[in-house]
């Protein structure tokens, strides 16, 4: 896997309009977070409903139709 960071010039923009410390932290935040993207792009599933979403809307309201007519008798 390709390591993605941030370039030289990027990283020296950084240090010198918000410091060196503070410009270098970022820069690695940066890096950790594009690897964990790119950790969770790797990992991603398909997830598949069971249950198509308008047959689900007609399966609740048919049971509540019925517990209504159960709660009428």
């Amino acid at each position: 896997m390709k390591s993605k960071s941030l370039s030289f010039n990027c990283r020296k923009a950084l240090m010198n309009n918000i410091g060196e410390s503070a410009g270098t932290e970022i820069a690695n935040l940066i890096a950790e977070m594009a690897a964990e993207i790119e950790e969770l792009r790797r990992t991603k599933v398909s997830v598949t409903p069971i249950v198509p979403p308008e047959q689900e809307s007609r399966t609740s309201q048919t049971a509540n139709n019925q517990t209504e007519s159960r709660s009428l008798s």
